[in-house]
């Protein structure tokens, strides 16, 4: 998106220079990634970086507000409430499209939000990954807020392992090292010094939990939760001995209500110019004759599982009448084609990292490259220039 720097860097890759970053982020943690790293960083302008500022600003004053609490009273379904909630989210991703507007400018576009941990130790890697084998302006950065790797290293670590020992706060995943994004802990695990821990390998006694740490059984003081409700769900062959729904004498970082309560649910709740006009399924008294404009969604899926993108009629009605509350409809967000690449142009998704201690702070961004109809995997197979990234802008 910045004309100079998009021909120069263009002009100057080469597939040797883009072998030797994957070696690069395969050989640091000795293992492979399991998802496609996309030839090139987007270098975003002055007025779009200061445009997502702004956009998040929007989102970060809802969640401060009355109307947030009264809207998300009921986000979290019937019998997955979890005792000892904290007073506000400690983590925070927000999903944006770059998207065009009715005059053909370039404007932030919500996708979603989500009050649960992403990729805030991988992006460091990437970051260095980038650098270390393309030229990437020192001026130029990915942080937000003037932080820099070392300060921003220290902000989640405030807000993760706060006053605990690290030794008593762990990363919590069912099998952390089949997950697609076990880089991740990897990285948090070397950068904050904590463990990743299986599900499976929690004990308990009373409302403590403990794991074994190298042969010593260890007390859980905070928990890193990345558990999915919606692979918990789906992993009945897997047994583990306490609930997430039972009253634990632990700190939930973030606490799981959270990935409920802030998350596609408030979609229709938000206004801003940012925001994609969004409606509730059960609040529609008459099926929209333009569906080709709209986007499903179902509020309780994780990573885009079960959106439909070419919506039809039948798709709303095949939904029971108790279940459509759990749907949302989104007018569809226009992707620019904003990036030139060696080929066809890439669209962009930018997820903004937040973490909230005293108060919400933006620190980093992922981006997300694509050129199908949607980022998924599905949509982008056989395609370049795809896949996982970071957008920079001028610090």
């Amino acid at each position: 998106m910045i004309p100079n720097l998009r021909k120069k860097y263009n002009s100057e890759f080469s597939e040797q220079k883009y072998d030797s970053m994957l070696n690069y982020l395969d050989s640091a943690y000795n293992t492979h990634i399991d998802f496609r790293i996309s030839e090139t960083p987007v270098f975003l302008s002055n007025e779009f970086r200061d445009a997502l500022i702004d956009a998040s600003n929007d989102i970060l004053n809802f969640l401060q507000s009355d109307k947030f609490k009264e809207a998300s009273q009921n986000a979290i379904p019937p019998g997955l409430e979890v005792p000892n909630q904290s007073s506000h989210t400690d983590v925070l991703a927000i999903d944006f499209a770059i998207g065009l507007d009715e005059n053909g400018n370039y404007i932030p576009q919500l996708i979603e939000l989500q009050g649960f941990p992403s990729l805030y130790c991988y992006q460091e890697l990437l970051n260095e990954a980038f650098r270390k084998n393309f030229e990437i302006p020192e001026n130029y950065t990915h942080y937000f807020n003037g932080l820099n790797h070392e300060s921003y290293i220290q902000k989640i670590k405030d807000v993760i392992i706060g006053d605990s020992n690290p030794e008593n706060v762990i990363l919590l995943e069912i099998e952390p090292e089949k997950q697609k994004t076990y880089i991740d802990f990897l990285c948090t695990e070397k950068m904050l010094g904590i463990k990743s821990v299986c599900l499976t390998k929690i004990s308990k006694e009373g409302k403590k939990l403990f794991y074994d740490n190298d042969g010593k059984k260890t007390p859980i003081d905070r928990i890193y939760n990345r558990v999915i409700y919606d692979e918990l769900k789906g992993r009945t062959d897997i047994k583990y001995n306490f609930r997430f729904t039972e009253e634990l004498d632990v700190t939930w970082v973030t606490h799981p209500n959270w990935f409920f309560r802030i998350s596609k649910y408030l979609l229709p709740f938000i206004k801003s110019k940012y925001v994609p006009e969004s409606v509730f399924l059960s609040d529609i008294k008459e099926i929209p004759s333009n569906l080709e404009n709209y986007v499903l969604k179902p509020l309780y899926s994780f990573a885009g599982a079960g959106v439909k993108f070419d919506v039809t009629k039948e798709d709303i009605t095949d939904i029971p009448e108790d279940k459509k509350h759990e749907y949302v409809l989104q007018k569809k967000i226009k992707f620019a084609s904003a990036i030139e690449t060696l080929d066809e142009p890439a669209k962009a998704e930018i997820r903004i990292l937040a973490v909230w201690k005293d108060k919400p702070e933006l620190c980093i961004n992922l981006v997300r490259m694509g050129k199908g109809k949607m980022m998924g995997v599905d949509f982008n197979k056989n395609k370049t220039w795809v896949g996982s990234s970071i957008g920079y802008f001028e610090s």
